[in-house]
């Protein structure tokens, strides 16, 4: 069975599955109310899922997700995962054992015996004749929704809308099962009054036609054959998977990587699977199910005996523009041995982690801005520290809030200077218009934070600003925790150098003519020059601009 087809029917019956709990602890919460109105919103509930329709779908969602949950746990070759994984197979193993003594004792009562199961005999049982089964009922109730929650944040937390309605999301999360409790405490105290009235317990059993010693008896046999048929296809499963590991283990296959490590894993695993096994740290974002690209890595040595990439591991590559010698590590299953490199550092958060080519790189066409502010060495001579750090600080939050007010990425600050990228998914035109409105909100920025500070400050603070627009290899970079977004290649140099030559033309801003076609602004008033660049065969054309004010756009 193909992955993809899995994880579709997998998806739709936790939908069903989902909608019964969501409307089933809706109808919970009423008790808040009453009883009775309990007993109202049961009457729609019943209609709906007690119907021809409404039972094929819930009966064959619960047997398609708990089916296909033990065929994932059999196809799995390690059972080394990340804690939340973790944590929603063993809340999902447990749901049916701690769900099958309600489950007979509503559903399979009514079904098997006619016994009518309305709110007020099942919250006199949990409540007052079992209070350890209600207990039971309270954990399960916890179970199911814990195992839901994960699945649905795990599910959503690639979508680009997911981060924005969390707040909500998490408000009703804990909401919902809390007023279903809420309302299982309330109806239990208003049921555990009436169980005090003289003859209310006896009649209410009656006339639900409540199962007797012998018929109790019969369900709690049918309980029983669930239960050893659920333990018999776990222990199935586990007993299948040993000996699966026992003939694999006949063959071997090396996974090298280029760090030094080398792991010898099962034919039949794949690359992430050797490194969970092998405890090499490797990102996962999503588990391993090939639904994010954060475990990708570069086939150094090997690629041509892997199997060629599936159409949803395609999907994938092609989503992050990966090159051909990159594959999915959790996809990818060597039948001999390969050396690998992981691209995405385990330290890498996740929203990062799944920006197109994170550690690769990819060349863009980017508008790159350099600034310096002048004479700040000097001027911290005769300061306090405190005084310096504080005068720094205030200075980054100018530049910075300018950049990314203007649409821009703050790359670099470094002692008193810093490197902005535009442009990078927008394009150069875009960047170098949003690279220049940057560079006048951030002059006047220091204007304003000069007359702010003018009785501590001997003269007006004052920048130099290079702005240059070209391709350049855009990419997460650095080693350990310390990954930023940074560009690299000849545009980076020659905007660095353009922020120098602000110094030899005593001028606030030197940009590149390349700018300004891009960015559409006629620069023919300002003084142009040809600039040599160190290790640079050709000159740049730039224009001086001895004020920024003055330009306009």
């Amino acid at each position: 069975m193909r992955s993809v087809q899995v994880r579709r029917w997998r998806l739709v019956a936790a939908f069903v599955l989902l909608t019964y709990v969501v409307l089933h602890f809706l109808n919970h919460s009423l008790g808040l109310i009453s009883v009775a109105t309990m007993e109202a919103g049961r009457w729609w509930f019943l209609a709906l899922w007690r119907s021809a329709p409404g039972t094929v779908a819930l009966y064959g969602a619960l047997t398609v997700h708990g089916v296909l949950a033990l065929w994932l746990l059999y196809q799995r070759r390690s059972l080394r995962m990340p804690p939340w994984e973790a944590a929603q197979y063993t809340l999902g193993l447990l749901i049916p054992a701690l769900l099958a003594v309600h489950v007979t004792a509503t559903r399979m009562a009514w079904w098997r015996l006619g016994a009518d199961d309305p709110y007020a005999r099942i919250v006199l049982g949990l409540w007052v004749l079992s209070p350890d089964y209600g207990w039971r009922q309270v954990l399960a109730v916890t179970v199911v929704w814990l195992h839901a929650c994960i699945g649905i944040h795990y599910w959503l937390r690639f979508r680009p809308w997911y981060p924005r309605f969390v707040p909500a999301l998490f408000t009703g999360a804990l909401l919902l099962p809390v007023l279903a409790l809420l309302g299982f405490v309330s109806a239990g105290h208003e049921v555990a009054r009436l169980a005090r009235t003289p003859g209310w317990t006896p009649a209410l059993l009656a006339r639900t036609h409540a199962p007797g010693p012998a018929e109790s008896a019969r369900l709690l046999l049918i309980r029983q054959h669930f239960l050893n048929a659920y333990l018999l296809a776990l222990v199935a499963v586990l007993v299948a998977r040993g000996v699966r590991h026992l003939r694999e283990r006949r063959r071997s296959i090396h996974v090298v990587y280029t760090s030094g490590r080398a792991v010898a894993a099962p034919l039949g695993f794949s690359v992430l699977e050797a490194s969970r096994l092998g405890g090499v740290p490797h990102a996962s974002v999503c588990g391993g199910r090939g639904r994010c690209s954060t475990c990708r890595v570069r086939v150094v040595r090997g690629l041509e005996a892997l199997a060629p990439p599936s159409e949803d591991e395609q999907r994938v590559l092609a989503r992050v523009g990966a090159a051909p010698d990159v594959r999915l590590a959790c996809q990818t299953r060597p039948t001999r041995d390969v050396t690998v490199t992981p691209l995405v550092s385990p330290s890498i958060d996740p929203g990062s982690a799944l920006a197109p080519d994170a550690r690769q790189g990819r060349e863009r066409e980017v508008a790159v801005l350099f600034a310096d502010l002048r004479g700040f060495t000097r001027m911290a001579e005769h300061k306090l520290p405190y005084d310096v750090v504080f005068v720094l600080n205030r200075y980054f939050a100018t530049v910075g809030t300018a950049i990314t007010g203007a649409g821009g990425v703050t790359n670099q600050f470094t002692g008193d200077g810093v490197m902005a990228l535009f442009g990078i998914d927008a394009g150069p035109a875009t960047g170098s218009r949003q690279a220049l409105t940057a560079a006048r909100a951030m002059v006047k920025g220091l204007a304003a934070m000069s007359r702010e500070l003018a009785g501590d400050l001997a003269d007006p603070l004052r920048m130099g600003i290079g702005i240059h627009a070209g391709p350049a290899v855009v990419g997460w970079m650095g080693w350990g925790e310390s990954f930023y977004l940074t560009a690299v290649g000849d545009t980076v140099h020659v905007a660095a150098r353009l922020e120098q030559a602000t110094k030899d033309f005593h001028a606030e801003m030197v940009i590149s003519e390349d700018v300004a076609r891009y960015a559409g602004v006629d620069l023919s008033t300002f003084p142009g020059h040809d600039l040599t660049v160190h290790n640079r065969a050709s000159s740049v054309r730039v224009r001086v601009i001895e004020r920024v004010a003055r330009l306009s756009l």
